[in-house]
């Protein structure tokens, strides 16, 4: 469905749900993701529906990853990094539980 316009010139190598995948150097993680073949980044803890790029500027939180260990990093705005290991699926915590204080 995505692909890439220009040839990868300054390639970096991460993982993708445990998969190799290379990106270009300057790559959003959210547009790596899509180049992969990721849609599904997330799914949401309220509904359980899929969630994935949405706005792709940081203002809808919908595409939090677990990024080098670290849950619910917006992809959109986090740039690739050699080795970096990204996790899709995971669900932000779901706050209605918690008590009020």
């Amino acid at each position: 469905m995505f692909r890439r316009l220009h040839e990868i010139t300054m390639p970096v190598s991460l993982s993708i749900n445990g998969e190799a995948f290379t990106a270009q150097a300057g790559d959003m993680v959210g547009a790596a993701l899509l180049v992969a073949g990721v849609t599904h980044f997330r799914t949401s803890a309220k509904s359980g529906s899929a969630r994935g790029l949405y706005c792709g500027m940081g203002v809808c939180f919908e595409c939090l990853v677990t990024i080098d260990g670290i849950p619910n990093r917006q992809a959109c705005l986090t740039p690739v990094a050699e080795g970096m290991q990204v996790v899709t699926g995971a669900a932000a915590p779901d706050i209605s539980a918690r008590s009020a204080p």
